[in-house]
């Protein structure tokens, strides 16, 4: 593995993706410090980047608030046209896009494609719902008034994304807040700013101007705080754990911003006795092993009805094997490194603690003759509520199986976490289904799939899991305000 992204990064047709400069007020900044980018699975130096500190985020917020008005006043298909063209650029330069998020990110590289061709589909959605900012006519309770409401963009919006999704967490924020009529500033994961800085070439490219989307790159917690004490910072959008969630939120109240939030989940994944095994099997694969189990949406507690959890543990067991762990920029490759070695030493932790209290691992080990970021895919059975990876997010490969009796049981227990992101249930009854639709507590549910999100869906949770909604002509809204105008003697 040695070498091998350093490698593909050499042959990039587009070296000045590795230039690490950040883009601030229409300028490729390189700074005065640099910061180290490494490849998770070896943790060899593959690129540096410029730090950006306080006054380069103090500039970009004073260029993104000169650039508001010529941008709003941009009529929404002519902002359109330059989202196409950000997204054509992006499918053009997808193999190239997909290397540096392998690189830094971890991810096998056949879901690093499919990442750059997600995220460019929300830049081409959002170039067309950004012509459906729809208002109203209200029937006037006044005599002679005509009564209005109308959507108009917040002002100058910030985005804080992570490094699971490096590109489309990006674009998902910056396609809709650019559709409204907002300048954004972005802030993305110091693990995996190459990929971020490459989208921001490709942006100019296309014709953004002059200060409407910016990229900082630097220490999270030095960069967001001018961004949350400045008050020409309107809409702050974050993904990312719910511990920092909470601060950002609080920070945000003190200038009174709109604030979305996409948090931790802990998603529950129920399979009942009546559904096909295989389907099931196939189901659950796909909801815990993506992006190697570092995904907000992964299956946490695999809740299995007792007349088939024999059976459905001894197929999982299987296709688990199957599984082939290794660095990312290898075809082959399913499972590559966790991208932060805490994450890996989290999920140590959990099977650790799992296994004291009685739960049985039935394929394990700990990645260290590959790296100290890999974790092998690990099967827990027989796991209880009191064990650690029952009760908080896992974040990678560690896949726990706990058995129910009943329909009644498995709700009250699924919905007994402070997290509500997303949930899965796999059965063949449609009245179940309908049921479960209703009780569960979660801002997303899969019925009988593992695949639902996209451009056009409402995506974020309940309770702690988050704020607001992104993606849909919800996640458009969180950029806009209401103006409601009252036209008084018109019709006199």
């Amino acid at each position: 593995m040695a070498g091998l992204a350093r490698r593909h990064l050499q042959d990039l047709r587009r070296r000045d993706f590795l230039a690490g400069a950040a883009l601030i007020d229409g300028c490729w900044v390189a700074g005065d410090r640099r910061d180290v980018v490494v490849d998770p699975a070896t943790g060899e130096q593959i690129a540096n980047v410029a730090r950006c500190h306080v006054a380069h985020m103090e500039r970009a917020i004073a260029a993104a608030e000169r650039s508001f008005q010529a941008w709003r006043g941009l009529l929404p298909s002519q902002r359109g046209v330059i989202l196409r063209a950000w997204a054509s650029l992006m499918l053009e330069h997808s193999e190239e896009l997909a290397i540096l998020v392998t690189s830094e990110q971890g991810k096998p590289i056949t879901e690093a494609r499919h990442e750059i061709a997600y995220g460019a589909g929300f830049l081409d959605w959002f170039a067309a719902e950004g012509e459906r900012t729809y208002g109203e006519t209200i029937p006037s309770h006044k005599p002679g008034s005509l009564l209005q409401v109308r959507m108009q963009p917040i002002g100058v919006a910030a985005a804080i994304t992570p490094w699971n999704f490096p590109v489309a967490m990006i674009t998902r924020k910056a396609g809709a807040a650019l559709a409204a009529g907002c300048p954004i500033i972005v802030k993305p994961a110091p693990e995996t700013p190459l990929s971020a800085l490459a989208i921001a070439r490709l942006a100019e490219e296309a014709g953004i101007s002059r200060g409407v989307f910016q990229v900082l790159v630097g220490d999270s917690i030095e960069l967001s705080k001018p961004l949350l004490r400045d008050a020409r910072i309107r809409a702050l959008s974050f993904t990312g754990s719910t511990e920092v969630g909470r601060l950002l939120l609080e920070a945000s109240a003190e200038t009174v911003k709109k604030v979305s939030l996409e948090l931790g989940g802990h998603a529950p994944f129920i399979v009942f006795d009546d559904v096909d095994l295989d389907k099931a099997v196939k189901g659950v694969m796909a909801a815990k092993f993506a992006t190697s189990g570092q995904d907000c949406l992964a299956a946490n507690r695999i809740y299995v009805q007792k007349g088939i959890y024999g059976a459905f543990v001894d197929a999982f067991a299987a296709a688990i094997a199957k599984l082939k762990v290794g660095h990312g920029l290898e075809c082959s490759t399913d499972i590559g490194p966790m991208t932060k070695v805490s994450v890996a030493n989290k999920c140590r932790i959990q099977i650790e603690d799992a296994a004291a209290k009685g739960a049985r691992v039935i394929s394990a080990g700990d990645g260290a003759n590959l790296g100290s970021n890999f974790v092998l895919p690990t099967l827990l059975t027989d796991v209880t509520e009191e064990m650690l990876i029952a009760r908080e997010e896992t974040f990678g490969p560690v896949a726990a199986v706990l058995p129910f009796h009943s329909e009644e049981e498995v709700v009250a227990r699924a919905n007994a976490n402070e997290m509500g992101l997303a949930g899965y249930v796999y059965t063949d009854s449609l009245r179940r289904a309908l049921r479960l639709s209703e009780q569960i507590e979660c801002g997303m549910l899969g019925i009988n799939t593992a695949s639902f999100t996209g451009p056009p869906i409402p995506f974020g949770g309940w309770k702690q899991s988050g704020l607001g909604r992104e993606g849909s002509r919800h996640g458009l809204a969180e950029y806009m305000e209401l103006k409601y105008v009252c036209f008084g003697d018109l019709l006199a």
